[in-house]
């Protein structure tokens, strides 16, 4: 590849990592903590409430079911009212954070759900305040099952970037179309690929190892 070239295959690298951590934090800050009303207020939960909890389940099942690149051109007056525009990095952001936010709180009730029930009923028995039930019991138990969560989360976004960089959002998906298909440079298509890969990669070990860190700790 000419020197132009590897410079947009990094500017674009780049691109692709600021918008799966932005868009990864807002699942993390959003998803969450709706992951975790979703467990407190089904049947028999602490703070029990099956109207809020049905839906709220709607309102995360609906936005899941929709294809990410339907979704993308959906939220275009949306993403255009939030940042003024529906091209470039910053725009891909927020439909990337809306689609992300409905995955990561089902990733996030599963993750609590799998926590003893025991537990938390023990900690009402002891006095525990609900506050502390869902730190010390639900948040601090789950957390390796909800950051392995996280990761996959992260890993799925990289794949969306490259879906929102087809219709113009940057990032790696943006110079695989643009060079790689439409002018032929099957180089850049190969280096594409190859970056995509380490970084799944790097991120699966980086997540990997934490994991097991955290599950050697609570163990």
């Amino acid at each position: 590849m000419s020197p132009q070239l590897v410079d947009l295959l990094v500017r674009s690298t780049w691109e692709t990592i600021l918008m799966t951590a932005a868009s990864g934090l807002a699942a993390l800050v959003v998803g969450l903590p709706i992951g975790l009303a979703l467990v407190l207020t089904d049947r028999g939960a602490i703070l029990e409430a099956p109207w809020t909890n049905r839906v709220l389940g709607a309102l995360v099942n609906a936005f899941r079911s929709v294809p990410f690149i339907i979704l993308l051109v959906a939220l275009i007056p949306f993403t255009r009212l939030v940042v003024g525009t529906s091209i470039g990095t910053l725009a891909a952001i927020v439909p990337l954070s809306v689609a992300a936010i409905p995955y990561y709180a089902r990733i996030a009730e599963v993750s609590l759900r799998e926590v003893d029930p025991q537990l938390v009923e023990a900690a009402r028995a002891m006095g525990a305040t609900r506050p502390t039930i869902v730190r010390e019991v639900l948040l601090s138990e789950a957390l390796p099952s909800l950051v392995s969560g996280f990761v996959v989360t992260l890993v799925t976004l990289i794949g969306a970037t490259a879906v929102a960089g087809a219709i113009g959002a940057g990032g790696l998906g943006d110079l695989a179309i643009r060079y790689g298909y439409q002018r032929f440079e099957t180089s850049v298509m190969v280096a594409v690929v190859a970056v995509l890969i380490a970084l799944v990669c790097l991120l699966q070990w980086g997540g990997d190892r934490l994991v097991a860190r955290l599950d050697h700790r609570k163990g």
